[in-house]
């Protein structure tokens, strides 16, 4: 069970969802037990059979999550998570137990993760352990069943297309914050121009709300259309409250309504200008955020 944290961690990166990644620990669990008490002694690490077993599970569940996106109800969106001090599982909410908490890095930004939607699950499997855990392209083989020389290409792949989406010029964490700022006075005033002056020209705005809740089904393209986006949810929900906090690791904003978590942002900032906005508003990808 001391390794309980690490493998939230590794499930969360490869699922891009708590639920899904504490399902993977708890079926990674149920096949520990399974075994004799000879066979888990005969394990020389069991920290690495952990490992190898739930990464295999999140495989699994990778190659059919395309199929259940297929029918998913508008665009679906990472699970966003609030800052890790204030974090905890939605299944475990009541004990605040630290070894559900997911370490908040460079490897669990949104825009990350909404990389890692567009490769294959092979490839994301290589990344993840490779470049975000250290785990050696031999380790890995013996997970996604090919070569080591196999698996250092995928994870050479991986690079190249989180590399083809990184930003033109990267800015501080201070701007982006700074811009996050605007933005959310911006929103909360009803300045149109305001928001399209903070906007890139071709910014695009994506919106989760799973069916359960209204939310556009199709990405916003385009800083006007953005903008008048944004100020339509603003007249539509009138007397929201906008805060901001830190979304997997960013800068980011909550919007609640007396208390209630209605959606999470985050932003993508380049060049000065925001150029992507990805707004959670299925709730139950929010609970962590209650």
């Amino acid at each position: 069970m001391d390794e309980r944290r690490l493998l939230i961690n590794v499930g969360y990166r490869l699922l891009g969802s708590l639920a899904d990644a504490e399902d993977a620990v708890q079926e990674t669990y149920a096949r520990w037990y399974a075994q004799t008490d000879q066979e888990r002694e005969a394990i020389e690490s069991p920290t690495a059979w952990l490992v190898k077993v739930c990464s295999r599970i999140c495989l699994d569940v990778l190659g059919s999550a395309r199929v259940r996106r297929e029918r998913y109800v508008g665009e679906w969106l990472p699970e966003p998570l609030p800052e890790s001090t204030r974090w905890t599982s939605q299944v475990s909410a009541q004990r605040a137990d630290p070894a559900d908490r997911v370490t908040l890095d460079e490897s669990v930004t949104m825009a990350l993760l909404v990389v890692f939607e567009s490769m294959t699950p092979a490839e994301r499997v290589a990344f993840v352990l490779h470049d975000a855990f250290g785990y050696s392209f031999a380790e890995i083989a013996d997970i996604v069943g090919r070569s080591p020389q196999a698996c250092r290409q995928l994870a050479s792949s991986a690079r190249r297309r989180i590399r083809s989406a990184r930003p033109r010029t990267s800015i501080s964490a201070d701007q982006h914050a700074r811009l996050v700022r605007e933005f959310r006075a911006a929103w909360q005033t009803g300045d149109l121009s305001g928001l399209i002056k903070l906007l890139d020209p071709d910014a695009v705005a994506i919106a989760d709300g799973g069916g359960v809740v209204g939310a556009a089904l199709e990405p916003v393209l385009g800083a006007s259309a953005v903008a008048e986006f944004f100020l339509g949810v603003h007249d539509r929900q009138p007397g929201f409250t906008v805060h901001e906090t830190f979304v997997n690791g960013q800068p980011g904003l909550l919007a609640t309504h007396d208390g209630t978590p209605l959606a999470v942002i985050t932003f993508d900032v380049t060049d000065q200008r925001i150029t992507r906005l990805w707004a959670v508003r299925n709730p139950d990808k929010l609970r962590a955020w209650a």
